[in-house]
């Protein structure tokens, strides 16, 4: 019997530069936009559409994003899909859907 579990995988181009937050414990958290392209036919025309996902990465991951991952930079993410609430301003709550990455692989060129 397989396990079914909580995994995804993308690869595409970081939207922004990562947000790098470090904290008084010595953690350190990275976030980041990461956008990736599907391309289709739609009534015989080639269309290309773009999804952008909001990527968090704790420690060793968030370090080695620190360094390397730059705005338009190719990369794939390996990790989980985490569901967030917060309140808001007006007392509304708010949910977030975010990709925690666990393992960053470079893509493209050297820089």
């Amino acid at each position: 019997m397989s396990t079914i579990r909580n995994f995804v995988q993308l690869m595409g181009n970081a939207g922004n530069a990562p947000e790098i937050t470090d904290f008084e414990s010595g953690k350190k958290v990275a976030r980041f936009s990461l956008a990736t392209n599907e391309s289709f036919y739609k009534e015989g025309e080639l269309q290309t559409e773009t999804q952008w996902h909001k990527i968090v990465a704790w420690g060793k991951t968030a370090e080695i994003i620190e360094g390397f991952v730059t705005k338009g930079k190719e990369i794939a993410v390996h990790g989980k899909l985490a569901t967030r609430s917060y309140e808001g301003k007006y007392k509304q709550t708010h949910y977030i859907t975010e990709i925690v990455a666990n393992e960053v692989v470079l893509l493209g060129k050297p820089e």
